[in-house]
């Protein structure tokens, strides 16, 4: 029937409003993926940025890590284009829709009330219909009825003449009821008909058409809104592929041989390797002493000296660990043993009657022997956060020259800054002395004054590291001059110190100890310093000392004494229980402190 039509096409077409809200719904989550992808893609970029002021931004002077900054910025970018997507699809499709699916609700709402008013309408003309119908038919039977009963009185000879006349009157009363009523019934069936015609061939195929095109909007609808989001894809795809050309550009801008090359500067240290061991002939019976090693050079007479000569001589190779060399200039590799146990409080060294100086530092092992030899300094202090000397001799040649020119250009250029505060002072005061109503020309001579004064000590300062630049550079091999261009091109960046340690300080005990004492180190002239040393002078005596036990050195760099045998002292404890000694020009090496009773020079340094 045709009511079941209308319920079918209710059905159907909120079936179609449902999917439509599906598919809003659908391109809703879609747009918050794009917004949560962004937003980790985001994050990732920033996660893996470098951080201001540390390491990192070292790091990045490589063009293998600048490839891979260049390619987290472009990632950026590209998430950029993902929030366009979601930004899109909300304003094209996602917005567009829900307004469409209101505006669909009240067109289907109108169209279907239309529907159900007019098919009202009719079964209200049907029910007309039926009433004027009955209405006829029962006139018709009572006139019927009513024309018998006068026939019947008018043919019985018993009744009077005006019950008949009456009886007559009645049927020719329902007779005129009954064509009435036949009138009204004609009138309403034909109204009736042109009614239902209009219902069927008019106003219900109206509607149903209403209907239908409300439908295939809807549906055009739908199909557009599916073009929108492939085409909301499809118009950032140029600028992503800007973004992938760039990441790939940055790749393609690597260059291996100039991150080599920065390594190389970065880390070069002005030390030239290590000369040719010597041989050492033990068929010949010789007493050997601690002082021999095996990267010195032999004496005329068969004694050892240690030499770092210039090129022709053997050069110390920073980086050689526990190398015999170092035994001259360390303790024994083990805490001294104790006294014997049968020694009296009274026998104990050191006591009042040979007070010890006050204890120095471990890093001044050395510094008896740097008097009057360049200093071989380590580099791990730097590493390990000790505080390096003012003119960088902590550095290998190469790398102190870098810093000292580093500090000369920020020294310049903190000169410049000063020097213009002081000239836009100077114009200050000549406008004040112009102008006095504009300000007090006194005013800005005591900051003229601290400005010179603060210019004069900058200038001390550059002078000074322009001394030791000098120096430095004076003892470097002669670069060419492309060499000199070339490592100019890098110095600009490199600003990280060498970390490694040429060769660590190792106490008795093993335990490594730094060098952070400048003010006992000696100024060498630049004449005497190639990171090399002249032949070995020996040590000269601070002191004597009385052997209070005997002592078996059977250790590397230890001597034996006998019980009351006196020798002399040329180093003494530094901290680590260990005394050097000298039993005479070819014997020294160290002895355990609690052994020996020292007496030192008075004028010893």
């Amino acid at each position: 029937s045709l009511q079941d039509q209308f319920d079918n096409l209710e059905k159907h077409t909120q079936w179609g409003i449902d999917v439509l809200e599906k598919y809003i719904k659908f391109v809703k989550e879609r747009t918050e993926i794009e917004l949560s992808y962004a937003k980790q893609l985001r994050n990732l970029s920033k996660k893996y940025q470098p951080k201001k002021n540390s390491k990192e931004e070292e790091e990045y002077r490589y063009t293998s890590t600048r490839a891979f900054l260049a390619t987290l910025n472009e990632m950026n970018d590209y998430a950029g284009q993902h929030e366009v997507i979601s930004e899109n699809m909300t304003s094209l499709i996602t917005g567009e829709l829900t307004r469409y699916v209101q505006e669909l609700k009240q067109e289907r709402k109108s169209h279907f009330h239309d529907g159900r008013k007019a098919q009202q309408h009719i079964e209200t003309c049907w029910k007309q219909l039926e009433a004027s119908k009955r209405r006829f038919e029962r006139d018709c039977k009572e006139a019927d009825r009513a024309q018998q009963y006068f026939e019947k009185m008018d043919a019985d000879i018993n009744v009077t003449k005006a019950d008949v006349e009456k009886a007559r009157q009645q049927a020719q009363l329902r007779h005129q009821m009954a064509e009435d009523s036949k009138a009204e019934y004609s009138s309403t069936l034909q109204k009736f008909n042109s009614e239902q015609h209009d219902h069927y061939y008019t106003h219900i195929p109206n509607i149903f058409q209403k209907i239908q095109e409300m439908e295939e909007r809807r549906i055009v609808r739908i199909g557009e809104s599916m073009k929108t989001f492939a085409e909301v894809d499809r118009q950032v795809i140029p600028i992503i592929g800007k973004c992938l050309d760039e990441i790939t550009k940055a790749a393609e801008s690597i260059d291996h041989k100039n991150d080599s090359q920065l390594v190389i500067e970065a880390f070069k240290s002005g030390f030239e390797p290590p000369g040719d061991i010597d041989f050492e002939d033990f068929t010949q019976p010789m007493k050997r002493t601690v002082s021999e090693s095996s990267l010195s050079n032999s004496r005329g007479d068969g004694k050892s000296e240690l030499k770092f000569g210039g090129k022709s001589k053997g050069k110390l190779w920073p980086f050689i660990k526990k190398n015999k060399l170092m035994s001259l200039l360390t303790s024994p590799h083990q805490p001294p043993p104790p006294p014997p146990a049968s020694a009296s409080p009274s026998a104990v060294p050191n006591g009042p009657q040979s007070p010890k100086q006050q204890k120095e530092p471990l890093s001044h092992r050395f510094n008896e022997f740097m008097t009057s030899k360049p200093k071989i300094h380590c580099f791990r202090s730097l590493k390990r956060g000790g505080a390096g000397p003012e003119d960088f001799s902590n550095l290998p040649p190469e790398q102190r020259r870098k810093k000292l020119q580093q500090k000369v250009d920020e020294l310049n250029k903190d000169i410049q800054k000063e020097m213009d505060q002081r000239d836009a002072l100077t114009k200050m005061k000549d406008v004040y002395i112009k102008n006095p109503q504009m300000g007090d020309a006194a005013s800005v001579d005591h900051r003229l004054a601290e400005l010179g004064q603060n210019i004069e000590k900058l200038r001390v300062e550059v002078q000074k590291f322009e001394g030791w630049l000098a120096e430095v550079e004076g003892r470097l091999p002669m670069r060419t001059e492309q060499a000199r261009r070339q490592s100019g091109l890098y110095e600009a960046q490199n600003t990280s110190a060498v970390n490694s340690c040429a060769q660590d300080r190792e106490s008795p005990d093993g335990s490594y100890t730094e060098e952070q004492s400048q003010e006992t180190e000696m100024k060498v002239p630049a004449t005497d310093f190639d990171d090399e040393f002249d032949d070995e002078e020996p040590l000269p005596t601070i002191g004597t000392c009385k052997a209070l036990y005997t002592f078996e050195g059977q250790n590397e760099g230890t001597i034996s004494v006998a019980e009351g045998e006196m020798l002399y002292v040329i180093e003494e404890d530094k901290g680590d229980g260990w005394t050097r000694i000298r039993r005479n020009e070819d014997e020294e090496g160290y002895v355990p402190t609690s052994y020996v009773e020292v007496y030192l020079d008075k004028n010893a340094k």
